[in-house]
């Protein structure tokens, strides 16, 4: 995996923004430099291993900021864009809690992200619902904002809440899940390298409203409702927390949510994905093809026990 700093070479500069936004032009050479920060080999490998190497294009900008899920705006794939206008994201304060060296503190987002190496990743996305993207991130690493808190040794898990506020977010007005919104990983999936706090898109920050704004958790391994949104607060906890869909229905959404093909939802198949902008279907890859980098952190458990 190729990581760069923004002062080497900004995602701006890898592909420009007109290409993101030309599903024609975007393929081959610029397909490949493009997603160069997420795409090792023996990822490509496990891609051929499918029946032939997929074709990775950047979703277009357009599509990313314009369908959604993010139900504190509604339930519409429209909602979010529509609703999260002039949804003010400064000043933000990040709580963290917990097992933690100091617990019950505030922090303003500017310090806490403070000096914090900031990295562009593209990384492929997919829902749990059976449709994928794959966008340009731009972000922290979760861990470096962990080690920061410094995390005390007895804690294993991290819980993360969105921002509650039904006057600015319309759809928290409604009873269709338990607010604040809640997710959470063991503490090894958040110190994977591959985890992102992402405070933008597309090269650009800040990200949109409707795309998490201003602190969004990009774990691209796992279905994307693990991807919480508007974070206000972090809490370190030794025990499973409780995260908000697999507590609501447990036998549709596990708390380890790791895309794989051979487990479906009881209400439809993973095997397969539509990428948006594409009219077939494409065969899902295990672990959204980040196997090699991550296979790891779940050896010897039952996937389909622990999904």
């Amino acid at each position: 995996m190729l990581i760069r700093r923004p002062d080497d070479i900004p995602s701006s500069e890898i592909t420009p923004e007109s290409v993101y936004q030309n599903r024609r032009q975007f393929m081959g050479t610029a397909g490949a430099l493009a997603l160069g920060t997420a795409l090792t080999p023996s990822a490509l490998q496990a891609l051929a291993a499918t029946g032939g190497v997929q074709e990775d294009k950047v979703t277009p900008e357009e599509d990313a900021t314009t369908y959604n899920n993010f139900y504190e705006f509604g339930t519409g794939k429209e909602d979010p864009a529509e609703n999260a206008k002039g949804f003010k994201t400064t000043p933000w304060t990040v709580t963290v809690e917990g097992l933690v060296k100091n617990p019950n503190t505030a922090w303003d987002l500017n310090d806490l992200l403070a000096k914090l190496t900031l990295y562009d990743r593209t990384y492929r996305m997919r829902c749990v619902e059976g449709w994928s993207m794959v966008i340009p991130w731009r972000g922290v690493q979760l861990r470096d904002v962990l080690n920061r808190l410094e995390p005390l040794p007895s804690a294993k898990f991290v819980q993360f809440t969105t921002l509650y506020d039904p006057r600015r977010m319309p759809g928290q007005k409604y009873p269709v899940l338990q607010w604040p919104y809640k997710e959470g990983l063991r503490l090894d999936e958040a110190m994977h390298p591959l985890t992102l706090l992402a405070t933008g898109m597309y090269g650009k920050a800040p990200l949109p409203s409707q795309n998490g704004a201003p602190l969004r958790l990009v774990v691209p391994w796992k279905y994307g409702f693990k991807g919480i949104k508007s974070i206000v607060k972090i809490r370190f906890t030794d025990s499973l927390p409780f995260t908000t869909w697999s507590d609501a229905i447990p036998s549709e959404y596990g708390f380890y949510a790791n895309v794989n093909p051979q487990v479906d939802h009881p209400r439809w198949s993973q095997a397969k994905e539509r990428r948006i902008g594409e009219f077939l279907r494409r065969p899902t890859l295990m672990f959204n093809g980040y196997a090699d980098q991550v296979a790891s952190l779940y050896a010897g458990m039952d996937l389909r026990r622990n999904y």
